[in-house]
């Protein structure tokens, strides 16, 4: 009896860790719709909460506590029957080591997102085809948000989470929808999981290993060496712009973080680069320069 009791307890134990990996928010906002019957809009989006947070996306333990704290939100800005376009905020967040500071990870807006769904239709994805690109695009930044997250506590830690993002990727160019092809000069998504994926950008996932490992989660411990660390990161990321115009990298990097590297580095204390820091910035960033304006 005592056996049974002991194996009853490890599998609880077993179960309770693995859980899924999403605690994320998913809101449908139907503003932009004229017609008092938006049920369908409520029913989406309770299904779209209940699927992201209730599916096991990888193979790893985690407790409740360790879940990926997200958000997606999904605009509507036009409607044809079943057929709706809108825009999709998609945003994560990462907890900084001893802190109640939660650092922003993602932060990017997807304005090519058409689907069609039917009130109550099941929301089924199909890792080797292609059914729905409403299904697709949730899993493929579903698995983006946890392999950006995995890359920020251990160097290229996300490449399983990375590559099953490419996979749904490829299966979702059968649709020959626009987001999901090579289309040069385009910031789609495509070229951010072939950025992220990409020999040449490897330094980009570097540089998330390095600023909020190395950097974020020593704050507390040593705080000149961690904002050395966070700075060298920041500052390797000009080899990136160097590599390529226009690099989604690098606007994906500051989408998310601009605000807290101008709350980081304005204070009065200086560090060894600073000034460096403050001339790549203004570089390779140039759209945020009334940010970096208040690093001087």
């Amino acid at each position: 009896m005592h056996k049974i009791a002991v194996l009853f307890i490890v599998l609880l134990s077993a179960f309770r860790l693995s859980g899924q990996e999403l605690n994320c928010l998913v809101t449908v906002n139907s503003e932009q719709i004229a017609g008092s019957n938006k049920q369908v809009f409520s029913t989406l989006q309770r299904a779209l909460n209940e699927y992201i947070n209730q599916t096991e996306w990888t193979d790893r333990a985690v407790k409740p506590e360790e879940r990926v704290n997200c958000a997606m939100t999904i605009i509507i800005t036009a409607r044809n029957n079943n057929n709706f376009s809108a825009t999709l905020q998609v945003q994560s967040t990462r907890p900084i080591y001893e802190s109640s500071y939660a650092s922003p990870i993602l932060n990017i807006k997807d304005s090519d997102f058409n689907f069609k769904y039917n009130e109550f239709d099941p929301l089924i994805y199909n890792k080797n085809t292609f059914d729905s690109n409403l299904v697709s695009t949730i899993v493929f930044y579903a698995h983006i948000i946890l392999g950006i997250d995995a890359d920020t506590f251990a160097l290229n830690g996300g490449e399983k989470e990375l590559e099953e993002a490419q996979n749904a990727m490829l299966q979702a160019q059968q649709s020959g929808l626009a987001a999901w092809q090579n289309v040069v000069g385009k910031q789609n998504r495509y070229a951010l999981i072939d950025n992220l994926l990409a020999p040449k950008l490897k330094e980009y996932r570097r540089v998330l290993y390095g600023y909020h490992r190395k950097g974020f989660d020593n704050l507390i411990h040593s705080k000149p060496n961690a904002k050395q660390n966070i700075e060298d990161s920041i500052i390797a990321l000009e080899e990136l712009y160097n590599k390529t115009v226009g690099n989604y990298l690098i606007r994906l990097f500051f989408d998310a973080k601009s605000d807290e590297i101008a709350s980081v580095y304005s204070e009065v204390s200086k560090t060894r680069k600073k000034q460096r820091l403050i001339a790549v910035l203004r570089k390779i960033s140039p759209n945020n320069n009334s940010k970096w304006r208040k690093l001087e």
